[in-house]
């Protein structure tokens, strides 16, 4: 699996660990205590970019890490829209939007190449994963 002994190693779940802390660290603001529920989304949308890398890193096989790598890239948009909301409530200033926004489009972009790595070294293989060996 593109030569990673374990998920800690991936560059962009390091950042995705880094970012999701950076957003914990946010929604413990007061201003979140009026939209619990956009709170808990950001936590789970920033927690699952890492979450998704580090599963489909563990599922055995490339074509598996890819499907989970296209969701952890979809839980970063998701979590860029958020930042959004959260920039029209006023919840955060321009620069830390711009931050944590740039942070997000970096691990998009990062996932993007692993993707497009796994996809060429997959290729002709037909193995999808190790749940999949003995079908």
């Amino acid at each position: 699996m593109a030569g990673f002994k374990k998920f800690e190693e991936i560059e962009a779940w390091q950042k995705a660990r880094r970012l999701a802390y950076s957003i914990f660290e946010l929604i413990k603001t007061d201003n979140f205590n009026m939209d619990k529920r956009l709170r808990s989304q950001m936590n789970g949308s920033s927690g699952s970019i890492m979450d998704n890398i580090a599963e489909g890193h563990g599922r055995g096989g490339n074509k598996e890490f890819v499907q989970y790598l296209f969701i952890a890239k979809g839980s970063s948009e998701e979590l860029r829209s958020q930042l959004y909301r959260t920039l029209d409530r006023k919840w955060i200033d321009q620069n830390h939007f711009n931050e944590l926004f740039s942070e997000a489009e970096t691990i998009e972009k990062m996932i993007q190449g692993l993707i497009n790595y796994l996809q060429k070294a997959t290729g002709t293989s037909d193995f999808k994963g190790i749940k999949y060996k003995n079908r």
